[in-house]
């Protein structure tokens, strides 16, 4: 299979891409290699061959879900402008 620059400017005009002749012309070789790329992948055996998400075998290091309140209380509202009883201070909003 083989793209040709009518397909080009179709392709562009459905991705809504204004291109110019010469970017056209520039990218009909390069789209013509990728598919013959992809001919050659299709024709490797790949029959008995399980689907891989990784190349490398991963276990998840899962931690316990604890819920805590990060003990950090203090330090966040030492970046508040102003805070009350352990708080954020806010002005009042509505009269």
């Amino acid at each position: 299979m083989s793209i040709d620059t009518k397909q080009v400017r179709h392709i562009a005009k459905l991705a809504r891409i204004a291109m110019s002749d010469e970017a056209i012309e520039a990218l009909v070789p390069e789209l013509n290699q990728i598919l013959g790329w992809v001919e050659q992948l299709s024709a490797v055996d790949t029959d008995g061959v399980e689907p891989l998400t990784a190349v490398i075998e991963q276990k998840l290091r899962l931690r316990d879900d604890v819920i805590d309140d990060g003990n950090v209380r203090d330090k966040v509202l030492a970046n508040a402008p102003a805070a009350q009883h352990g708080f954020f201070a806010v002005p009042k909003v509505i009269e």
